[in-house]
């Protein structure tokens, strides 16, 4: 069925294909903007066209910045010995939000997963060799924060592997049972690897 306007339609068509969102958030979203000032949606517009025009991959660690290397790397508050590799930048914005990591990072930019064609030389292990390899950022401990799927273990054992010659301290993040969730709703995996993880009280 169409609606009163064909470019309220579009807007609605464009906005639903966002992740997470459906027809009716779409429309919610589309009128929202349509009571909004000029101004205001001038801004959002700018910001997503700045998104697409000025986002980039940080030349060292690789996560999403406006600079040539982000802020992160370039902060001198954090640990230099630390670096926490993980597949995607959303999963350094995640961990940056618990404040309570304060090395650095290296995104490989996914994980080894056969099905999909995707070898260790598709992902940036390269680089991470050769930071690994150089003396500048005095690394001494990797801590591995890769999904708990099969890829992501994969990618772990792989990487365990090639960074074993090094003298590092090869950790993983823990895997276990999630806050305020009954154990009855946990599968078996999950209960599995928090027993062996477990740590004293």
């Amino acid at each position: 069925m169409k609606l009163t306007s064909e470019i309220l339609e579009t807007a609605i068509e464009e906005l639903s294909k966002l992740p997470g969102t459906g027809k009716k958030s779409a429309q919610r979203i589309a009128l929202h903007l349509v009571k909004k000032n000029l101004s205001d949606v001038q801004r959002l517009s700018d910001a997503m066209i700045a998104l697409k025009t000025k986002i980039k991959h940080c030349s060292r660690c690789f996560t999403l910045t406006d600079t040539e290397i982000c802020p992160i790397c370039k902060s001198e508050k954090r640990n230099n010995g630390q670096l926490c590799i993980v597949e995607e930048p959303q999963d350094v914005l995640m961990i940056e939000r618990t404040h309570t990591f304060k090395g650095r990072y290296h995104v490989l930019g996914g994980s080894i997963s056969p099905m999909d064609n995707i070898g260790p030389d598709q992902l940036r292990i390269k680089e991470l060799i050769q930071r690994v390899n150089t003396k500048d950022e005095h690394i001494s401990e990797v801590i591995l924060a890769l999904n708990p799927d099969s890829e992501g273990e994969a990618t772990s054992f792989y990487l365990n592997k090639l960074l074993s010659p090094f003298e590092l301290n090869i950790t993983r993040i823990a895997y276990g049972v999630p806050m305020g969730t009954h154990l009855e709703y946990i599968d078996e995996a999950t209960i599995s690897r928090a027993l062996a993880n477990r740590s004293h009280f």
